[in-house]
Parts: C-alpha cells; sequence; structure tokens
C-alpha cells in the first residue's frame, strides 16, 4: 500500500493491519457474536488483535476468538453504530460488579427525623 503523502495533508494515511485479526467472540443461542468494547472515554469500540498472545495476555485464556479481515468486522459492527476498531489494546478493565476483593461496610442505621427545634412564637416553620 502506497502512503499516501501531501502539503495540504500533514498527516500519513493509517496504516491498517496486514492479515487477518483475532477478534474476542461471545457465543449466543446463533453462534459467535463479536465483544464490544467502551473506550476509556466511554465510546463504543470493536477491538481486535495480531497474534494470540497478544489477545490472551489482555483478555485471558479462556477468551474465544474468531480470525476477521478488517473490512469484515467493520461491516459486523457498523450497523451496530460503532465506527471505531481498536487494534492490540494494553489494557481491558473487567465489567463492574461485585468481586471476590469486593468488601462490604457495615450497616449503620439511618438517623430518623432531625430533632425538632422549638419555634417562638409569631415565627412560621418551614415545611
Amino acid at each position: 500500500m502506497q502512503q499516501h503523502l501531501s502539503s495540504e495533508d500533514p498527516e500519513p494515511s493509517p496504516r491498517d493491519p496486514a492479515g487477518p485479526l483475532l477478534v474476542p467472540v461471545r457465543s449466543g443461542p446463533l453462534g459467535h457474536t463479536a465483544r464490544i468494547f467502551r473506550t476509556a472515554l466511554g465510546d463504543r469500540t470493536a477491538v481486535a488483535f495480531t497474534t494470540p498472545q497478544r489477545l490472551t495476555a489482555v483478555l485471558g485464556p479462556a477468551q474465544p476468538w474468531i480470525a476477521l479481515a478488517e473490512p469484515a468486522l467493520r461491516a459486523l459492527t457498523e450497523p451496530l453504530g460503532v465506527t471505531t476498531l481498536t487494534v492490540d489494546p494494553q489494557l481491558a478493565a473487567p465489567a463492574p460488579g461485585p468481586s471476590a476483593s469486593y468488601r462490604r461496610l457495615p450497616h449503620r442505621p439511618t438517623p430518623g427525623p432531625a430533632a425538632t427545634v422549638p419555634q417562638r412564637p409569631g415565627r412560621l416553620s418551614a415545611a
């Protein structure tokens, strides 16, 4: 692929990943579905890896995956409104939820209504 450089475009054209991408999937009743992730800013993104080792390092050895070309992955995710593709992310945070390291704080009773202060005659109290 030839890089396009011109005086009007100070940035080089982005390089497409060579070869198939390893796409994390989840199994469902109709087969495999590409997993959609969120960026640190909360935007939805498709995620793919260039090697099984990179996928395993981020998502663990139990993560199933399929090999897809970039155009195929984009064609799958675009109808869902996902237009960003992140290749070889370095970190994937776990989904929020209770975990083994979650520690409950002791229950503290909720205080009752605030103590009433006697009003001086002729004053209205806020209700």
